[in-house]
């Protein structure tokens, strides 16, 4: 009997959708009750609707959230493997750069004076007062002696002091001391010039980072940014390695000769890899 009942709600429910409906295609103007119920109708709809929107909406937006997070994970990704890259080539870029210069240089040397460059490793400086030296990757094993020339592109460094079989101790040039038992004085001259200029240089100036030039003679057409290179004289230091370029020039003590001083070509600020000069022939006298 209840659900005898219940159908026929159902059955008079769909006839009183279907006269609506028949009623609204047949006119243009809606009665008040039909206007109160489609607009009752309306309202209960946007109820439902909006809160609806609203979470399908939030719902969006996490997944939109997710998404650039993933995309500023991989931006993220890609910026630091770019920086490493970067970090990388310029590295490379500057290590061709310097072996191109080391390569012309040790060419452009050996055209010139056919020596042997060995090119080593600095691995540790001294900052002892009373022996400030380098010590370089190549010993005995290598072919390396004391009192060989030690060089850079720009200018000379020092002389080998002692030798392991693995590694050599160099004592710099700014090191020069007459004073000292182990002093090596340098004979240089100025380049394009050989045979006209003279002098030794036979210490350094801490206070001004400059080394002192002696022995001048008066008539010595030595001149300001004149390019000082070792002369070869007393076969310790060979000719034709670049110390420096000349920056004054003023009369020694007794009036006699001339003095000057010379602003050194090297840096000694982190110097990591040098060249030790082999003679060929003081070589082969040797043997």
């Amino acid at each position: 009997m209840r659900n005898k009942r219940m159908f026929m709600l159902m059955i008079g429910f769909i006839l009183f959708i279907a006269v609506i409906g028949y009623s609204l295609s047949d006119r243009k103007e809606l009665s008040l009750p039909e206007k109160f119920l489609k607009d009752s109708s309306a309202f209960v709809q946007q109820w439902f609707y909006k809160p609806a929107g609203s979470i399908a909406g939030f719902f969006e937006d996490i997944r939109n959230l997710r998404t650039i997070y993933e995309e500023n994970e991989q931006l993220r990704i890609t910026a630091a493997a770019y920086a490493r890259d970067k970090v990388n080539y310029n590295f490379i870029e500057n290590e061709n750069k310097r072996y191109k210069e080391e390569l012309s240089f040790t060419k452009r040397q050996k055209e010139m004076y056919n020596y042997n460059y060995l090119i080593a490793q600095v691995i540790s400086v001294s900052n002892d007062a009373n022996n400030r030296t380098l010590t370089i990757n190549l010993g005995s094993k290598n072919g390396i002696k004391p009192n060989m020339a030690v060089t850079t592109i720009d200018g000379l460094i020092g002389l080998v002091s002692s030798v392991t079989p693995l590694t050599a101790a160099v004592t710099p040039i700014t090191e020069l001391d007459e004073a000292s038992p182990t002093f090596n004085s340098i004979a240089v001259t100025i380049l394009g010039r050989e045979e006209e200029s003279f002098g030794i240089l036979s210490s350094y100036n801490k206070e001004s980072s400059r080394v002192i030039m002696s022995k001048i003679a008066e008539k010595d057409k030595m001149d300001i940014q004149d390019t000082v290179i070792t002369s070869g004289n007393g076969n310790v230091y060979p000719r034709g390695l670049i110390v420096g370029t000349v920056e004054s020039k003023q009369l020694g003590d007794f009036g006699l000769t001339y003095t000057a001083s010379v602003k050194l070509s090297a840096s000694f600020d982190h110097l990591t890899e040098v060249f030790v000069v082999q003679v060929p022939e003081l070589e082969d006298t040797e043997q």
